[in-house]
């Protein structure tokens, strides 16, 4: 019988874990190409020899998604596997109905396939959106655990920009640790905040390896998500976060609905600034998919370094990236304290946009008076310099994970949004968590 040949389509993450996972060294099939969307110069490079293994000595060829249709053609693909995530069901099927008509088989990859056993108790932190809360969830959970003395490592969802090859096992324990690996903004967005906490975190390409050295200096692991995509690793307690401010998409996109379906315990966070009904909504989606799921509810509450300091201003708001972008939120915590703290005006950045700054916002028209901190790499964080240097204001308002004055010269006085999570009432993931690994 001769080999199946497969094309995985993805964004330089879960298309990866998926191919290391059950594809590399699998007699069975031929990964013939990745294609890749999403994230930017991603395209046009290969995934090397040295992780793809002896079948693939020459490494697998890495194309532009919008090629999909003539690669099957071209390479006579047997099978298409999707692999990328926070997407409406509705945009996966389009994209099933495309491999279809050129002939392919389209798959979907499960759990059984795809997620890797850990020889430690593994707490996973995934969610139903981008944006829901994931971030602040997870340091939540971290200080619990730290307060009960366990020595904790943080395993970071797949973020690999750069050499591949250089990446495929990387740990961060310290700021030098994230200058040494050549860190975009979007990850230093995640290790940070772990690394202020005197957390040890790993991430990379090759997520076997990384969990083997991990397990070594760990009491316990958490698996800190991306996207809403589903855990890499099966958890001995999966904790998914859901956003209220979008009530009717946990149900709608994959793979969250995946991860509403597996959760054992839901978060519903941000439940102080949605609707009631809004939050009534969400319980309803639990209830009626995983009614098993414990629910907790929560609150992500702003702490900023001057609050006095916005009233009357002429505010320039920057935002997380990838919530505003293939997360589709249109504000976040930067213009909720622009608002609450009495800012005179929120200042336009799009006339001032120069560069893949200027794309991102054409790409998405949602995305009007707040600058999204897009960084993935030395020229799109010139660019985003830049563009906040060009806009005139008096203050800006920075409400990512990081201190970006670290990273880029700003004219302008800054200050920062940073939020925490907040459980509201009973019961707490500190009892939840006491009670299973306490």
């Amino acid at each position: 019988m001769s080999r199946q040949r497969v094309v995985i389509m993805g964004a330089a993450g879960r298309d990866f874990h998926n191919f290391n996972a059950y594809f590399r060294g699998n007699a069975d099939y031929e990964v013939v190409a990745f294609t890749a969307t999403q994230i930017p110069n991603i395209e046009e490079r290969r995934y090397p020899p040295e992780l793809a293994g002896d079948l693939y000595p020459e490494g697998i060829p890495i194309y532009s998604e919008s090629e999909l249709t003539e690669l099957i053609r071209e390479k006579a693909v047997d099978q298409v596997v999707f692999a990328y995530s926070d997407v409406s069901h509705e945009y996966v099927m389009h994209k099933g109905s495309q491999v279809l008509a050129a002939g392919a088989d389209f798959r979907l990859m499960g759990a059984n396939t795809t997620m890797l056993e850990s020889r430690r108790p593994l707490i996973s932190v995934c969610a139903v959106r981008t944006g829901s809360g994931k971030s602040q969830t997870t340091r939540h959970v971290c200080d619990v655990l730290q307060e009960m003395e366990k020595q904790v490592v943080v395993i970071r969802h797949p973020m690999p920009y750069g050499d591949l090859a250089a990446q495929a096992v990387q740990r961060f324990a310290s700021y030098d640790d994230l200058d040494r690996h050549d860190c975009t903004i979007e990850e230093r967005e995640e290790y940070e905040p772990h690394i202020d906490r005197g957390l040890v975190v790993y991430a990379g390409v090759d997520y076997e390896p990384i969990l083997r050295q991990a397990e070594e200096e760990a009491d316990i692991i958490v698996w800190d998500g991306g996207n809403n995509d589903l855990s890499l690793y099966r958890p001995d307690l999966h904790i998914v976060v859901a956003d209220p401010h979008r009530p009717d998409h946990a149900r709608r996109y994959h793979p969250g609905e995946a991860n509403l379906w597996m959760a054992d315990v839901v978060l519903i966070n941000k439940v102080d600034t949605a609707s009631s009904e809004d939050v009534r909504r969400i319980r309803k989606d639990v209830y009626a998919v995983n009614p098993d799921a414990t629910v907790v509810e929560g609150a992500s509450p702003i702490f900023l370094e001057n609050p006095e300091g916005i009233r009357g201003k002429r505010v320039l708001v920057i935002e997380d990236g990838p919530t505003l972008t293939h997360g589709g939120m249109a504000y976040g915590a930067g213009i909720v304290a622009a608002r609450r703290y009495g800012a005179a005006e929120l200042v336009d950045p799009r006339p001032s946009a120069v560069g893949s700054i200027a794309e991102t916002f054409e790409k998405y028209p949602h995305i009007e008076q707040l600058l999204p901190a897009m960084g993935y790499g030395e020229e799109q964080v010139a660019e985003l310099e830049e563009t906040i240097n060009a806009v005139d204001c008096d203050l800006v308002l920075a409400a990512t994970p990081i201190d970006l004055r670290r990273l880029i010269d700003v004219r302008h006085p800054m200050d920062r949004v940073r939020y925490e999570l907040q459980v509201i009432g009973r019961p707490t993931l500190e009892e939840i968590l006491t009670e299973q690994f306490g």
